[in-house]
């Protein structure tokens, strides 16, 4: 699999404060990109597994039985529901969220960096759009890429910082 430079740059970026933490001396980024194989230091810092995978809980976002119907509640709601998730972000517990499109009952998505079932829930249970009945999640143990980890540091790089409010 060729994996473009940009995506190899953030993941090694994302993946040195683990290391660090770990008391490991990280790998300078030309020799993890040097030859593009594989990287037993880079998999360790990921938390791969002998197949360059890991096990994550992805959640199922679903129309709950108590949907806003004003407005600005929507929005209000809404505003809350993003802070969130910018939340879990931050704290390095949800590595991909996102809608569906459309206006079916499925909403949208996460996928948590987590090791449990558990720990999943009480995560969504923060979520105010959770706690108001206007969604409602299914959570499934999922097995995936470990590069999973390197999204919100790609994210941010693609991701303009938001506009300032108008005075």
């Amino acid at each position: 699999m060729n994996i473009p430079k940009a995506v190899l740059v953030l993941a090694w970026a994302l993946a040195l404060p683990a290391a660090a933490a770990r008391g490991e001396e990280p790998r300078p980024l030309d020799a993890c990109l040097a030859d593009g194989g594989f990287d037993a230091q880079a998999a360790k810092t990921f938390g791969a597994d002998v197949n360059g995978m890991k096990r994550y809980v992805i959640a199922l976002l679903k129309r709950g039985p108590n949907r806003p119907i004003e407005p600005v509640r929507a929005r209000e709601l809404q505003a809350a529901h993003l802070k969130n998730i910018q939340r879990l972000v931050e704290e390095g517990k949800l590595l991909v969220a996102g809608p569906f499109l459309g206006e079916g009952d499925l909403r949208g998505i996460y996928v948590f960096d987590v090791a449990t079932l558990a720990e999943a829930k009480a995560l969504t249970e923060t979520d105010p759009a959770i706690k108001a009945g206007s969604l409602v999640m299914e959570l499934e143990e999922w097995y995936g890429s470990a590069a999973l980890v390197a999204v919100p540091a790609l994210h941010r790089r693609l991701s303009p910082p938001p506009a300032e409010p108008a005075r």
